[in-house]
């Protein structure tokens, strides 16, 4: 795959990076592990013996925070200037000595704020019974998009055909996208509890809730003072891996094939998928649907890729629906192309079809992702036909596994999250 090779230290011997020091202290403890362990047992011995406190700071050492009566307007704002996906949300309603518990009502998404307002457009079903909040939230919606006749279309593949910029453009001059709040969408798509460790749990504790629990991101909180000091999200942790190539307990598993570790884990047959011509909210619809984080583009007539959209991508809906003034419909292919147009210098990576081969490593994978900023790579065969794909998530489930009872009652009162869904 033509990746990097990534050296630990420095001359002299020091760590080259925060996470190259952590990668060698894990080292410290592999080498005194008991010599009968298995390589996974070994691994998973050695991230329960650190603690999540050694893991490195946010960039700039510094956690955003969205207060809960923020306008989804304003949360866009805030998540895109610092080029965020996520935030935790404060409750401003919460005591001053509140505890962190009472502190965070959950973690918010750039997408899931798009996501949610498309579906609050959506008329419900015939089928399904409308709650009086539910109705009035959806005629909230359909009333604040002054311009657009929300009300009178069908909302399915007719609507979204027809979609232009001048959707989004009205949007975000709605009085519905400056006036809904945050927490006006809580327990929504995408909305995730607000789940925390303690600087004193273990690693393995953190490596499980962003695989087996599927969590995007994990806050890290201070008990004296009841805030956050460290988010640590997947992308943090593949850049960790990645820093740690060349070290003995990563070689140990990263030189291994990817079919070796049973990925991809998702085949061809179950990816959710749209074709080039395919309206790109449909793509983003079906994301929704189907709680995936991303779709391939598939070129008509046949199983090969040509790009792939992901839900971060919706944010180029909401902050330049002006890319769209060149056409008369959205396409995935158009949208893909005019981003990359527009965005290339700042997104390099967005619109590229990023593949790999089952006979690739894991570590190839990881210095592949880390190196690219993206979030999933596509499994292709020799003539470039889809087989598969893996993400952060899939990864980082091969590296450790959940002993007998380890979380106790920890998830009591939050899980279980959403079946079938993947990140």
């Amino acid at each position: 795959m033509g990746v990097p090779e990534v050296m630990t230290t420095v001359e002299g011997g020091s760590p080259r990076s925060p996470e190259a020091k952590l990668g060698m202290q894990v080292e410290d403890l592999w080498d005194v592990q008991e010599p009968q362990l298995s390589p996974t047992e070994k691994l998973n011995a050695c991230f329960e013996g650190v603690p999540v406190s050694a893991f490195p700071p946010a960039p700039e050492n510094q956690v955003i925070e969205i207060k809960s009566d923020t306008s989804l307007a304003e949360a866009v704002k805030i998540l895109s200037q610092h080029k965020i996906l996520s935030a935790p949300v404060v409750d401003v309603d919460a005591p001053e000595d509140a505890s962190w518990i009472d502190r965070y009502i959950g973690i918010v998404e750039f997408a899931g704020i798009v996501v949610w307002i498309l579906h609050q457009s959506e008329p419900p079903s015939p089928r399904t019974p409308t709650s009086p909040s539910s109705a009035t939230s959806i005629a909230a919606a359909a009333n604040g998009l002054k311009g657009l006749d929300l009300a009178g279309l069908d909302f399915g593949s007719e609507f979204a055909a027809a979609t232009s910029g001048s959707f989004f453009e009205a949007l975000t001059s709605s009085e519905f996208y400056k006036n809904t709040q945050v927490r006006d969408i809580s327990g929504s798509f995408r909305w995730a509890p607000f789940l925390a460790l303690q600087s004193s749990n273990s690693f393995l504790a953190m490596l499980l809730l962003l695989s087996k629990y599927k969590m995007k991101s994990v806050p890290v909180v201070d008990l004296g003072d009841g805030k956050i000091d460290n988010i640590i999200t997947q992308s943090a942790v593949i850049h960790m891996l990645a820093e740690c190539a060349g070290l003995q307990w990563f070689e140990s598993w990263g030189t291994k094939k990817l079919s070796e570790l049973g990925l991809p884990m998702m085949t061809a047959n179950h990816i959710v998928k749209v074709y080039e011509d395919e309206p790109v909210l449909q793509a983003f619809k079906l994301m929704r649907k189907k709680r995936v984080g991303g779709v391939p583009v598939i070129e008509n007539g046949s199983s090969k890729a040509v790009g792939n959209i992901s839900l971060r991508d919706v944010q180029f809906l909401l902050t330049a629906p002006e890319i769209y003034h060149d056409y008369r419909s959205i396409t995935a292919k158009n949208f893909l192309t005019a981003v990359e147009s527009k965005h290339h210098e700042v997104y390099p990576t967005l619109s590229t079809m990023v593949t790999c081969k089952r006979d690739d490593t894991v570590k190839d994978l990881i210095l592949m992702l880390d190196s690219k900023k993206i979030h999933r790579v596509y499994v292709v065969d020799d003539d470039g036909n889809l087989e598969g794909v893996i993400t952060l998530r899939d990864i980082i489930s091969r590296l450790v596994h959940e002993p007998r009872g380890y979380f106790g009652d920890f998830f009591d009162g939050v899980l279980p999250l959403p079946q079938n869904s993947r990140v």
